[in-house]
Protein backbone atom coordinates (compact mmCIF):
# COMPACT_ATOMS: atom_id res chain seq x y z
CA UNK A 1 0.00 0.00 0.00
CA UNK A 2 1.73 3.11 -1.25
CA UNK A 3 0.36 6.29 0.28
CA UNK A 4 1.28 9.58 -1.36
CA UNK A 5 0.17 13.18 -1.05
CA UNK A 6 0.47 16.53 -2.74
CA UNK A 7 -0.61 20.08 -1.98
CA UNK A 8 -2.87 21.81 -4.49
CA UNK A 9 -3.29 25.58 -4.49
CA UNK A 10 -6.89 26.80 -4.36
CA UNK A 11 -8.89 29.95 -3.57
CA UNK A 12 -9.34 28.60 -0.01
CA UNK A 13 -5.63 27.94 0.51
CA UNK A 14 -3.48 24.88 0.06
CA UNK A 15 -5.35 21.59 -0.09
CA UNK A 16 -3.45 18.49 0.99
CA UNK A 17 -4.68 15.55 -1.06
CA UNK A 18 -3.82 11.99 0.02
CA UNK A 19 -4.08 8.88 -2.12
CA UNK A 20 -3.45 5.23 -1.53
CA UNK A 21 -3.29 2.61 -4.26
CA UNK A 22 -4.86 4.96 -6.81
CA UNK A 23 -7.81 6.12 -4.70
CA UNK A 24 -8.20 9.33 -2.71
CA UNK A 25 -8.32 8.82 1.03
CA UNK A 26 -8.10 12.43 2.18
CA UNK A 27 -8.43 16.09 1.24
CA UNK A 28 -7.57 18.54 3.99
CA UNK A 29 -7.41 22.32 4.35
CA UNK A 30 -4.47 24.14 5.91
CA UNK A 31 -5.13 24.06 9.65
CA UNK A 32 -7.84 21.41 9.22
CA UNK A 33 -9.54 20.39 12.47
CA UNK A 34 -9.01 16.67 13.03
CA UNK A 35 -6.63 16.50 10.09
CA UNK A 36 -3.96 13.80 10.04
CA UNK A 37 -0.42 14.33 11.20
CA UNK A 38 2.41 14.48 8.66
CA UNK A 39 3.31 10.85 9.31
CA UNK A 40 -0.09 9.73 7.92
CA UNK A 41 0.30 11.52 4.58
CA UNK A 42 2.89 9.29 2.98
CA UNK A 43 5.50 10.45 0.50
CA UNK A 44 5.00 13.75 -1.26
CA UNK A 45 4.56 13.28 -4.99
CA UNK A 46 3.15 15.32 -7.85
CA UNK A 47 2.50 12.19 -9.90
CA UNK A 48 -0.98 10.69 -10.16
CA UNK A 49 -2.79 13.79 -8.89
CA UNK A 50 -3.39 15.42 -12.28
CA UNK A 51 -7.05 14.39 -12.51
CA UNK A 52 -7.73 15.56 -8.95
CA UNK A 53 -6.00 18.89 -9.61
CA UNK A 54 -7.95 19.40 -12.86
CA UNK A 55 -11.33 18.59 -11.27
CA UNK A 56 -10.68 20.89 -8.29
CA UNK A 57 -9.62 23.69 -10.67
CA UNK A 58 -12.83 23.16 -12.66
CA UNK A 59 -14.91 23.19 -9.46
CA UNK A 60 -13.40 26.48 -8.26
CA UNK A 61 -13.85 27.97 -11.76
CA UNK A 62 -17.58 27.12 -11.60
CA UNK A 63 -17.27 24.55 -14.39
CA UNK A 64 -17.76 21.35 -12.34
CA UNK A 65 -20.68 20.46 -10.06
CA UNK A 66 -19.63 16.93 -9.05
CA UNK A 67 -16.44 14.93 -8.89
CA UNK A 68 -15.63 11.67 -10.65
CA UNK A 69 -12.59 10.43 -8.78
CA UNK A 70 -11.86 7.05 -7.18
CA UNK A 71 -12.49 7.44 -3.43
CA UNK A 72 -11.57 5.20 -0.51
CA UNK A 73 -12.37 7.08 2.72
CA UNK A 74 -11.77 5.11 5.90
CA UNK A 75 -14.46 5.10 8.55
CA UNK A 76 -17.09 3.08 10.38
CA UNK A 77 -20.11 1.64 8.60
CA UNK A 78 -22.26 4.51 9.92
CA UNK A 79 -19.73 7.13 8.80
CA UNK A 80 -19.65 5.56 5.33
CA UNK A 81 -23.46 5.81 5.14
CA UNK A 82 -23.36 9.49 6.12
CA UNK A 83 -20.60 10.23 3.61
CA UNK A 84 -22.61 8.52 0.85
CA UNK A 85 -25.61 10.74 1.71
CA UNK A 86 -23.38 13.81 1.54
CA UNK A 87 -22.46 12.90 -2.04
CA UNK A 88 -26.18 12.87 -2.90
CA UNK A 89 -26.72 16.50 -1.86
CA UNK A 90 -26.94 18.39 -5.16
CA UNK A 91 -24.52 21.17 -6.00
CA UNK A 92 -25.86 24.50 -4.73
CA UNK A 93 -28.19 22.92 -2.15
CA UNK A 94 -27.92 22.25 1.56
CA UNK A 95 -29.38 19.75 4.02
CA UNK A 96 -29.66 19.94 7.78
CA UNK A 97 -28.19 17.39 10.15
CA UNK A 98 -31.78 16.50 11.09
CA UNK A 99 -32.76 15.85 7.46
CA UNK A 100 -29.83 13.48 7.05
CA UNK A 101 -30.65 11.81 10.37
CA UNK A 102 -34.23 11.19 9.21
CA UNK A 103 -32.92 9.51 6.05
CA UNK A 104 -30.78 7.23 8.22
CA UNK A 105 -33.45 6.27 10.72
CA UNK A 106 -34.62 9.19 12.84
CA UNK A 107 -33.88 12.43 14.63
CA UNK A 108 -32.01 10.77 17.52
CA UNK A 109 -29.20 10.18 15.00
CA UNK A 110 -28.66 13.92 14.37
CA UNK A 111 -25.67 14.18 16.71
CA UNK A 112 -24.10 11.04 15.25
CA UNK A 113 -24.62 12.49 11.76
CA UNK A 114 -22.87 15.67 12.91
CA UNK A 115 -19.96 13.66 14.32
CA UNK A 116 -19.61 11.62 11.11
CA UNK A 117 -19.84 14.81 9.03
CA UNK A 118 -17.05 16.32 11.13
CA UNK A 119 -14.85 13.30 10.47
CA UNK A 120 -15.31 13.37 6.69
CA UNK A 121 -11.77 12.88 5.33
CA UNK A 122 -12.58 14.13 1.81
CA UNK A 123 -13.65 17.75 2.19
CA UNK A 124 -15.11 19.44 -0.90
CA UNK A 125 -15.20 16.17 -2.89
CA UNK A 126 -17.56 14.63 -0.31
CA UNK A 127 -19.44 17.89 0.27
CA UNK A 128 -19.78 18.14 4.04
CA UNK A 129 -19.91 21.94 3.60
CA UNK A 130 -23.48 21.47 2.29
CA UNK A 131 -24.73 20.44 5.75
CA UNK A 132 -26.11 23.26 7.89
CA UNK A 133 -27.94 23.66 11.19
CA UNK A 134 -31.73 23.33 11.35
CA UNK A 135 -32.14 27.11 11.03
CA UNK A 136 -29.56 27.28 8.18
CA UNK A 137 -26.76 28.31 10.56
CA UNK A 138 -23.27 27.55 9.32
CA UNK A 139 -22.22 25.23 12.10
CA UNK A 140 -18.76 23.68 12.42
CA UNK A 141 -16.55 22.81 9.50
CA UNK A 142 -13.11 21.19 9.48
CA UNK A 143 -11.75 23.99 7.31
CA UNK A 144 -13.40 26.78 9.31
CA UNK A 145 -16.76 28.48 8.90
CA UNK A 146 -15.30 31.17 6.60
CA UNK A 147 -14.26 28.48 4.10
CA UNK A 148 -17.67 26.84 4.41
CA UNK A 149 -19.32 30.18 3.55
CA UNK A 150 -16.97 30.60 0.57
CA UNK A 151 -17.82 27.13 -0.80
CA UNK A 152 -21.57 27.61 -0.37
CA UNK A 153 -21.39 31.03 -2.03
CA UNK A 154 -19.37 29.53 -4.89
CA UNK A 155 -22.08 26.93 -5.45
CA UNK A 156 -25.09 29.22 -5.25
CA UNK A 157 -26.32 30.28 -8.66
CA UNK A 158 -26.15 34.00 -9.22
CA UNK A 159 -29.41 35.69 -8.35
CA UNK A 160 -30.93 37.20 -11.43
CA UNK A 161 -30.62 40.95 -11.42
CA UNK A 162 -33.04 41.34 -14.30
CA UNK A 163 -35.86 43.68 -13.35
CA UNK A 164 -39.37 42.39 -13.87
CA UNK A 165 -42.38 44.47 -14.90
CA UNK A 166 -44.85 42.79 -12.60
Amino acid sequence: MARTHTVIDSPVGGLTVVAEDGSLTGLYFEGHKRGPGPEALGTRSEESFEKTRRQLDEYFAGERTEFSLPLAPRGSEFQQKVWMLLREIPFGETRSYGELAMELGGMPLARAVGAANGRNPLSIIVPCHRVVGSNNDLTGFGGGVERKRFLLDLERPAVSSTATLF
